[in-house]
């Protein structure tokens, strides 16, 4: 549940890029701020997103929008510059070549574009015919596709598997055991979860540092020192979650929220404008790298351990055959905190396309 704001004149810091990651991408000093809004690209279920509206820099004139497209191909041709040739190769490099389409479909949100994206090209790259669905809604949404046999699989964070799907309010005691419990939970349903990534991604609250000091907030129980309403802006699910509203009266007793509905993409201008308190924000958001926002821990866990991993129908996997999960996992195990954050920043800051930040990054990594 997320989203971006717009950044002052002050430059920040030049930042190393960490490896594997594309030049443009371990740039966040160069990246530019804007008023949040949703970054659907496709058509959305059970949430309003707003459309995308162009970057100044691509609209103002032709002959800028012709020097960006060729700086963005030079960009990707260098990210891509080792041997490996995508998607050609030799028959042997084509193990999906022949094997029944599949369907991949992702959440709402920027992440969920970038994962479905990093997924279904290297499926493509290995000769798998993969037809992606992209920005179908929320998890409830995209479970009941799944289950319907309208997907074959979709990336799913371990945490909401367990309290969003399984209704489990007794949070698991780390990753590794969060991830077991939603493996197990998947298998009886006819699923399978795929490895998981190495990055975290959690829904937490955030607040402005003024008002973080204000309340000596450094953590969600610190909350009760906020003698009035407290303003909390986030998608309408988080009403009834208990990673929401449910978990942060059941388990920390708070019930001094004054909940406000967010379509995804508000969140951050939401709290640059004083419209909201505190918000839902994800950890790996781009908007977090400048310091801007302060993030608060949750030390009763409801909002879990967030792991990412592939959930496939293991009918699927049985038919495509071993190397359609070892592309999937081989993407996985590529996926850091750190390049998830700047893969994040790239969409929704500067403005890049899912399509184009997932395929430097595949084609940086040799995954493609």
């Amino acid at each position: 549940m997320r989203r971006g704001a717009r950044a002052g004149r002050r430059r920040a810091v030049r930042r190393p890029a960490a490896p594997g990651d594309p030049p443009w991408v371990a740039r966040p000093h160069r990246l530019r701020r804007r008023a949040d809004r949703g970054l659907g690209h496709g058509p959305a279920s059970g949430l309003l997103t707003h459309p995308p509206r162009r970057s100044s820099l691509v609209t103002r004139h032709p002959r800028t929008r012709a020097l960006v497209a060729a700086l963005l191909a030079l960009t990707l041709a260098a990210c891509g510059s080792s041997n490996n040739k995508g998607g050609g190769g030799s028959s042997g490099d084509q193990p999906g070549k022949g094997k029944p389409p599949v369907t991949i479909g992702d959440k709402n949100f920027t992440e969920q574009y970038i994962l479905g994206e990093l997924y279904a090209q290297a499926l493509r790259a290995k000769g798998y015919t993969v037809r992606l669905k992209a920005n179908i809604g929320s998890s409830e949404i995209v479970d009941k596709a799944l289950t319907s046999g309208s997907l074959d699989m979709y990336p799913e964070y371990t945490g909401v598997i367990l309290s969003e799907l399984a209704h489990q309010t007794k949070r698991p005691s780390d990753a590794n055991a969060a991830y077991d419990a939603a493996k197990a939970f998947e298998s009886k349903r006819g699923f399978t979860l795929l490895d998981k990534t190495p990055f975290f991604d959690s829904d937490a609250l955030a607040v402005k540092p003024d008002y973080a000091s204000k309340y000596k907030l450094k953590t969600v129980a610190d909350f009760k020192n906020v003698g009035q309403k407290i303003k909390l802006g986030a998608p309408p699910e988080f009403r009834t979650r208990y990673s929401g509203l449910l978990g942060l009266r059941q388990a920390y007793g708070l019930t001094n929220f004054d909940f406000k509905p967010l379509s995804i993409g508000l969140q951050y201008r939401a709290l640059d404008t004083g419209r909201v308190d505190t918000a839902d924000v994800f950890t790996t958001d781009g908007q977090l790298q400048r310091g801007k926002y302060v993030v608060l821990t949750d030390p009763k866990f409801i909002f879990g351990f967030q792991n990412v991993a592939p959930v496939v129908s293991q009918k699927v996997l049985k038919a495509q055959g071993s190397a359609f999960a070892e592309t999937l996992n081989a993407v996985s195990a590529k996926l850091t905190t750190e390049a998830m954050r700047r893969m994040n920043a790239a969409v929704d800051i500067d403005k890049r396309k899912p399509t184009e930040v997932a395929r430097a990054f595949l084609q940086a990594n040799q995954l493609v």
